[in-house]
C-alpha cells in the first residue's frame, strides 16, 4: 500500500504532461528553462531559507557527494570498458548519478521512518539539488553538441540560478533577515508549484519519445547502476560514517531511489541525450515497483 499511496500521485502528473503533449503539443524545451531558471531557484531559496542546518547534517551531505562521485567513477569506467561517445557518458552520468529523493524519496521517508527519518531527507534532497545544479549541470553541457570544452560547461554552472537561490537562502537565516509576509506568501506559492511543472514536463517529454529507440544495453547499464550499484555504494559508505542506523538506512533508501527528474530537464536545455535520460528516469521509477520492495526486506 505504501508504494501505491507514493507512485499513484507521481504516475497521475506524469500523465497530465503525457497527455497534454500529445493532445496539445507543448515547447518543452521552453517549458523546462522556465522550470530551471524561475521556479527552482525559488525552491530551493525557501528550502535553506526555512530549514536549520547543524553539524549533525554534515555527515549525510558527505554521504551525498561521496555517492555522487563515486557512481560517477563506476560510469566512467564502464564507459572506457565500452568506448561511450562524451555524449553517451555524460547522458549515462545524468541517468545514473543522481536519486530522484524530492518528489519520491522525501515522501517515502516520511512514511517509512516518521518526521526524524523526513526532517534527515529533506537536508539530503538540499545536497542532493546543489550537486545536481553544479555537476549535473556541468556534465549536461558537456555532453552538449555545442559544448566547446571545460570552460563552455564551467560557464553554464556560473550562471545557473539554483546556486545562487541556495547562497541567498543561507544568507538571509544566518543573518536573520526577515522576510515580509507577502513576500513569503509568494515564494511560498512558486516554491510549491516547482516539482508538480518538473513532473508534468517530464510527462511532456516521455510523450516525444520511444523506449523502443533507446539503446537497449545502455539503458540496462543506467537503470542497473541506479537501482543496484547505487544502494550497494551506498552500503558501504555507511560502514564507515558514525551515524545511527535510522540514518544509516535512510542512505541505502535514498540510494535506490530512481533517476532524478530534473536531470531529464538538464538534458533537454542542454541536448544532452534527452531520449535516453528520460527513458531511464521513467524504466527506473517504473521498477522500484520491485527493487524497493526487495531492498526493504533486506535494510529494515
Amino acid at each position: 500500500m505504501i508504494f501505491l499511496d507514493v507512485l499513484l500521485p507521481v504516475f497521475l502528473i506524469f500523465a497530465i504532461g503525457f497527455i497534454g503533449q500529445k493532445t496539445l503539443g507543448f515547447d518543452t524545451k521552453a517549458l523546462s528553462k522556465m522550470a530551471l531558471y524561475l521556479l527552482s531557484p525559488v525552491l530551493v531559496f525557501r528550502t535553506f531559507y526555512t530549514n536549520e542546518f547543524t553539524s549533525e547534517h554534515l555527515y549525510i551531505v558527505l554521504y551525498t557527494i561521496l555517492l555522487c562521485f563515486s557512481l560517477i567513477v563506476f560510469v566512467y569506467l564502464l564507459s572506457w570498458i565500452k568506448q561511450y561517445s562524451r555524449a553517451e557518458i555524460c547522458g549515462l552520468i545524468l541517468s545514473a548519478s543522481f536519486m530522484n529523493n524530492g518528489n519520491y524519496g522525501t515522501p517515502l521517508a516520511l512514511l517509512l521512518f516518521g518526521v526524524v527519518g523526513f526532517e534527515y531527507a529533506v537536508v539530503l534532497m538540499v545536497a542532493q539539488q546543489m550537486l545536481m545544479a553544479t555537476v549535473g549541470v556541468y556534465y549536461a553541457a558537456k555532453g552538449s553538441p555545442e559544448n566547446d570544452g571545460f570552460r563552455s560547461a564551467a560557464r553554464a554552472v556560473v550562471k545557473m540560478p539554483i546556486m545562487y537561490g541556495a547562497l541567498i537562502g543561507l544568507a538571509f537565516q544566518y543573518l536573520s533577515i526577515p522576510v515580509s509576509m507577502p513576500i513569503m506568501e509568494a515564494v511560498n506559492l512558486v516554491a510549491d508549484a516547482t516539482i508538480p511543472v518538473i513532473m508534468v514536463i517530464l510527462g511532456m517529454q516521455l510523450a516525444k519519445i520511444s523506449i523502443k529507440a533507446a539503446k537497449k544495453e545502455k539503458l540496462f547499464y543506467a537503470v542497473g547502476i541506479k537501482l543496484i550499484v547505487s544502494p550497494l555504494i551506498a552500503f558501504l559508505i555507511t560502514l564507515v560514517l558514525p551515524v545511527d542506523e535510522l540514518i544509516k538506512q535512510l542512505m541505502i533508501v535514498m540510494a535506490a531511489m530512481p533517476a532524478a527528474a530534473n536531470t531529464t530537464m538538464y538534458a533537454v536545455e542542454f541536448n544532452t541525450e534527452p531520449e535516453f535520460v528520460s527513458s531511464a528516469t521513467l524504466v527506473s521509477t517504473v521498477l522500484t515497483l520491485v527493487t524497493l520492495p526487495v531492498l526493504f526486506w533486506v535494510v529494515l
